[in-house]
């Protein structure tokens, strides 16, 4: 399974994971990352790796 964590101190909310992943981040009250789903299933993997990968501040780690 694929896990999806964001370091939320890291995070300054451009907001680029959840507009290219939005079935797996969405944004809190202020605009900064909120992960919908831990743990990723396959289908949705694609979209949490364009999140990590988008990331300027590389706040977002998805792992195996």
């Amino acid at each position: 399974m694929t896990r999806v964590v964001v370091d939320a101190d890291r995070c300054t909310g451009h907001g680029r994971c959840y507009s290219l992943a939005p079935d797996v981040f969405d944004a809190d009250e202020v605009g900064h990352c909120v992960v919908l789903v831990e743990d990723v299933p396959g289908e949705l993997e694609s979209q949490a790796k364009t999140g990590e990968q988008n990331c300027p501040e590389e706040a977002i780690t998805v792992s195996r």
